[in-house]
C-alpha cells in the first residue's frame, strides 16, 4: 500500500492524471491490446480528468484503445438526465477525448431487469480481461462507488439502496429537493475493485480525513469499506494535505519520507524521465 500526500486538490488531480497517461503509455495498447480503466464520478476525480483532457489535446495520449468500466449508476432517472453518471462522464470527460463510444462501460440504471444487468456488467469486464487500473473516489463514510457502510466486503456488482447519508449529500445535485434524489443505485462491489490488477483511490478534503484514517491506520471493516484496499497488493492512495488532519503525525511523515521513491511511479518507460 502507498500514501501519496499532495498539498492541495490540484497537485491530487494532476499527479492521478499522469500516472493514468504513464500507465496506458507504458502499456502500449492497441487493436488487440486494450487498457481497461475503472473509472469513478463526483467532484474528487473532475481535476483528474480535465488534467486528461488536457493531456490528450497536447497529443500526449490516446484513448483510442482504452476501454472504460464505470463504477456505478443511479436507478431509475434517464440517461440524459443532467445528473446521471452517464451524463457526467460524457460531458466531464468522454467527449473531449477520442475514446470509442463502444468501449465505454457504464451500468443501465433503467434495464428491464436490474439482476441480469448487474451480472452482465461483471461479464463484460471478464471478457475484456479485467481491470487494469481501477480509480475510485470515497465519501465521508468510507463508502468506494456505492458500497454504503455495512456492504459486504465481498459484494459484486449489484443494486443497492442508499444511505440516508448518501442521499442527503447528493441532494445539492437535485436543488435540494430529498423527492428528486435517486434511492437506489447499480454499484460495482467491493470485490470487483478487488479484483483489479491496480488501484488508485482519490482523497481530499478535511470532510474526508477521518475515512482516510480509518483507511490507513486501523484494521479492515466493512462499515469502512475502502479499508478492504489494506489488502489489495497495488494499492495507490492519493490525498491532499487537509485529508491527513486525523493520521499521526509519524504516519504523515513515513510517507512523506517515501516520496522520492512513490515520484518514480510516473516515470514513462519511452523517456526514462519523471513527468
Amino acid at each position: 500500500m502507498k500514501l501519496i500526500i499532495l498539498n492541495d486538490y490540484g497537485q491530487v488531480g494532476e499527479w492521478a492524471a499522469k500516472y493514468i497517461r504513464n500507465k496506458i503509455l507504458n502499456f502500449n495498447p492497441g487493436p488487440d491490446r486494450f487498457f481497461n480503466l475503472g473509472l469513478p464520478t463526483g467532484g474528487t476525480p473532475l481535476g483528474c480528468y480535465k488534467k486528461l483532457i488536457e493531456f490528450y489535446k497536447k497529443g500526449e495520449i490516446s484513448f483510442k484503445y482504452v476501454k472504460t468500466f464505470n463504477m456505478d449508476e443511479y436507478v431509475g432517472i434517464p440517461r440524459n438526465h443532467p445528473e446521471s453518471y452517464h451524463s457526467f462522464m460524457w460531458n466531464n470527460l468522454f467527449k473531449h477525448i477520442d475514446i470509442k463510444s463502444e468501449n465505454t462501460h457504464i451500468l443501465d440504471g433503467n434495464a428491464a431487469n436490474l439482476v441480469e444487468e448487474c451480472d452482465s456488467f461483471e461479464e463484460k469486464i471478464k471478457a475484456a480481461g479485467g481491470i487494469d487500473l481501477f480509480v475510485g473516489g470515497i465519501g465521508p463514510d468510507g463508502h468506494i462507488a456505492f458500497n454504503e457502510p455495512g456492504s459486504s466486503l465481498l459484494s459484486r456488482t449489484r443494486v443497492k439502496t442508499l444511505a440516508q447519508d448518501t442521499i442527503l449529500a447528493n441532494a445539492r445535485f437535485f436543488d435540494g429537493d430529498l423527492s428528486k434524489v435517486p434511492t437506489m443505485a447499480l454499484t460495482v462491489g467491493v470485490a470487483t475493485v478487488m479484483d483489479a490488477r491496480e488501484v488508485m483511490i482519490l482523497i481530499t478534503g478535511v470532510h474526508k480525513a477521518f475515512a482516510l484514517y480509518k483507511a490507513i491506520e486501523e484494521g479492515v471493516n466493512h462499515m469502512w469499506t475502502v479499508s478492504a484496499f489494506q489488502q489489495h497488493p497495488q494499492t495507490v492512495f492519493v490525498c491532499d494535505e487537509d485529508a491527513t488532519l486525523e493520521l499521526r503525525v509519524k504516519t504523515v511523515k513515513y510517507f512523506r519520507g517515501m516520496m522520492h521513491v512513490h515520484n518514480k511511479l510516473r516515470v514513462t518507460k519511452t523517456s526514462g524521465n519523471l513527468q
